[in-house]
């Protein structure tokens, strides 16, 4: 079956499967239709057969077979017996309707039937409006004479009219009904689709929560709905992930803007020399390298995710790398900040950007909180290296330590500065991507260590 043009079929399912169930419809109530209308055809055509015969049943009375040649025998009324039939005897025609002729169609045909000598019914479409049935049928044996009835089927043929137009009117009413109800009952078996649609179109865009579960729905609503609830776990996921890498990337490169603000108001104070012209435009150059290395350290780890291996190329000594972000941190002037690298070869098999960003965090956090001193150390451990950075201030809360990790929370937010709780979780994270750790030394008590393990160069 040919499909309907693009532009002539239903745009919504509802309009699709209300189609469906018409067409189907249509062609059940087409068989439906034109089996019971053959069928009283038929019924109608053996009643008539029937009334045929018992007419020559009430005609074979007045025929006597009992002697060597039939004879019709004159009774009261008799005219109405041969209104409508042919008596023979043999082939030859002992009476008619007075209303025919002997080369009339209707006579033609009675004595077809007539030699054939058995019981058998023709139709004949004669000058009447409508076709006239005759039967046959034999009085007193083979030799005896026979007797053909004529019967108007136009009463029959009007009957089988009204049955088809009635049949036809009851086809369109029930089509119409199937329609209607089929629109009503897909409306109605559709709408907790649109709902859910509607409720995970909202639950998207706002990361919600909120999920539809399978208890209590159908089979198919609850396949619907775990699909769904799975879309909006990886939804929430990525709104998640822009969220944590929208905040880190602020967080990181919050040091080195501040770093280029401060060199630019200090120059613009009053006239400077070439030299310090010079040597403002190389902390800005520097800063500016800064934040590209953290855009391009940030940006890599959010693009290759969680198994990360193109950061963890390359191998970096830890000494270089270690001083130089303490000589770039912005501390305090009667802070202390010492760096402890026994072996000036100690390697680690990261790369060097992204070394700095783990470790940048650490040392940031421990100047904030440092009493006095801050040291960084570094040692080999076997296949790997641990940093340490330690500080002498009051230490981590205990009521804090199992939220230490999670991105967004403070220890204290009162505490007069601008941190937004991302530090921590982004080294640890980073770190986690290249095979490493980064931990909380719960046994240090005079102050806080916080432990980088990453592995060996």
């Amino acid at each position: 079956m040919n499909r309907l043009p693009r532009h002539l079929a239903p745009r919504t399912l509802r309009g699709r499967l209300s189609l469906v169930a018409l067409t189907t419809a249509a062609l059940l109530m087409t068989v439906l239709t034109v089996a019971f209308n053959t069928v009283m055809d038929r019924h109608l055509r053996h009643q008539a057969d029937d009334q045929l015969r018992n007419r020559a049943a009430a005609v074979a009375t007045t025929i006597d077979t009992s002697g060597p040649r039939a004879r019709v025998l004159e009774t009261v009324n008799d005219h109405l017996l041969d209104a409508n039939a042919w008596i023979y005897a043999g082939t030859q025609l002992l009476e008619q309707p007075p209303a025919t002729t002997a080369d009339s169609t209707l006579t033609r045909a009675a004595d077809r039937l007539a030699a054939q000598r058995k019981s058998a019914c023709s139709t004949v479409d004669a000058q009447s409006p409508h076709a006239i049935r005759l039967c046959a049928d034999l009085v007193g044996g083979r030799d005896g004479a026979t007797v053909v009835t004529a019967l108007d089927l136009g009463p029959y043929r009007s009957s089988a009219d009204t049955l088809l137009l009635g049949s036809v009117i009851l086809d369109a009413v029930m089509l119409a009904c199937t329609y209607a109800l089929t629109r009503l009952a897909v409306g109605r078996a559709l709408r907790p689709v649109r709902t859910m649609t509607d409720q995970a179109t909202q639950w998207s865009a706002v990361g919600s929560g909120e999920r539809f579960g399978a208890e209590d729905q159908p089979a198919e609503l609850a396949r619907l709905g775990t699909s769904l609830d799975a879309l909006l776990d990886r939804i929430r996921t990525v709104l998640r992930h822009e969220q944590q890498l929208t905040g880190e990337l602020s967080h990181e490169l919050r040091t080195p803007l501040t770093r280029i603000v401060v060199e630019l108001d200090w120059w613009r104070t009053r006239p400077r020399s070439a030299a310090e012209t010079h040597a403002t435009h190389e902390v800005i150059a520097e800063a500016a390298q800064s934040m590209r290395t953290i855009c391009d350290t940030l940006l890599n780890d959010a693009r290759e995710g969680a198994q990360n291996t193109t950061t963890a190329v390359g191998v970096t000594p830890v000494a270089p790398v270690l001083r130089r972000l303490v000589e770039h941190l912005d501390a305090r002037e009667q802070l202390k900040t010492v760096v402890d690298v026994p072996d000036q070869q100690l390697e680690a098999g990261v790369a060097s950007a992204l070394l700095e960003r783990i470790v940048s965090p650490l040392l940031a956090n421990a100047v904030r909180y440092a009493g006095s001193t801050v040291t960084v150390s570094a040692r080999q451990l076997p296949g790997g290296v641990r940093i340490d950075v330690t500080d002498d201030g009051s230490g981590v809360p205990e009521d804090f330590l199992d939220e230490l990790f999670q991105p967004g929370r403070r220890a204290d937010s009162g505490d007069g500065h601008d941190g937004a709780g991302l530090g921590l979780p982004l080294a640890r994270r980073l770190a986690r991507a290249v095979g490493g750790e980064v931990f909380h030394d719960h046994g240090h008590t005079s102050g806080a260590r916080f432990v980088v393990d990453l592995p060996a160069g």
